[in-house]
């Protein structure tokens, strides 16, 4: 293997974004503005608009703007850095920006894919698991972590684990009546309990949304092996082929994402340097990613930075 430092773009998982933090970038930003007009035209209404007056974190505006930020993002660094990914990896959410600048998935499908994904997330979850709910946590240790989720097990409470983030972050799935008991355990074990998400993501139990997008969505697009290998944010392959990425996207409602694992193979595969294009707390900032690659922030914010005049 070459020594030769390779780039990856790591396309964020999404969090709470609120529509002032990106709305100058969307409208001004070129690429951005590009993209935004396209996605216009999927989706039959205005982004901006939508996305400016819809509620939630996780409204069907909001997954749709967070992707399309994500995709002009890495554009804008590839013109204004002139700068090629070796590898793409996109963890949880962020797996559908992956697999547009993979070149696995053309972006006016990604969008009506990210569209019509919230719509069987709203369904899905308005009749199944209406009380479950994923919580954040960091500062928690694995052995920590192993007594708490044993604790559980004991007393007969469904549970699963999301994410694992770093070794001492990870996010933990369960019933919502049971998220104070699971906060003071954290607290107890010298953990920091961070934001609770609704909807759940990425456990086994959730096999009946992956029915649902396998039929109702995935099955009607059509991918193409990426151009740049995308790395799986579940297991580390790296995919180089259209099942794979479909296979990648579609697991994303059943398997636990593993970060550490995504990054490993990342090292591997000879990247030294990591631009995370989107909004982005968590994945680019952690100890597994910064104590293992030089770190670029690409965000609106840095996008939108006045150029120094020579």
């Amino acid at each position: 293997m070459s020594t030769e430092m390779r780039n990856a773009f790591v396309f964020p998982g999404m969090g709470p974004t609120s529509f002032s933090d990106v709305a100058k970038f969307m409208v001004v930003n070129p690429f951005a503005r590009e993209l935004v007009a396209e996605a216009d035209d999927v989706l039959g209404y205005s982004l901006v608009d939508r996305y400016r007056e819809e509620e939630g974190d996780y409204s069907e505006a909001a997954q749709v703007a967070f992707m399309v930020n994500c995709v002009a993002l890495a554009r804008w660094a590839e013109h204004t850095f002139d700068v090629r990914p070796d590898v793409c990896a996109g963890p949880s959410f962020g797996g559908k920006a992956a697999a547009v600048h993979s070149g696995a998935l053309p972006f006016a499908d990604a969008v009506w894919l990210t569209a019509e994904f919230a719509r069987c997330l709203t369904e899905y979850f308005a009749v199944e698991h209406t009380d479950v709910v994923t919580l954040s946590f960091a500062r928690t240790a694995p052995e920590a972590l192993a007594g708490i989720t044993g604790e559980l097990t004991e007393l007969g409470v469904w549970h699963e684990i999301s994410c694992r983030v770093d070794e001492d972050f990870a996010m933990l799935t369960l019933s919502e009546t049971r998220i104070d008991w699971l906060r003071e355990r954290l607290r107890a074990a010298g953990g920091l309990p961070l934001y609770t998400m609704r909807p759940p993501m990425h456990c086994e139990a959730f096999e009946g949304l992956a029915d649902k997008v396998d039929i109702e969505v995935l099955g009607k697009l059509e991918f193409a092996d990426p151009v740049i290998p995308v790395i799986d944010d579940h297991d580390g392959t790296v995919h180089q082929s259209a099942d794979g990425v479909r296979a990648m996207l579609l697991d994303g409602c059943v398997r636990q994402v593993d970060w550490p694992v995504a990054v490993a193979a990342m090292r591997r595969a000879g990247v030294g340097k990591v631009l995370v294009c989107g909004q982005d707390a968590l994945f680019g900032r952690v100890r597994a990613t910064t104590g293992n690659f030089e770190v670029v922030a690409v965000d609106p914010r840095l996008a939108m930075r006045p150029k120094r005049r020579s």
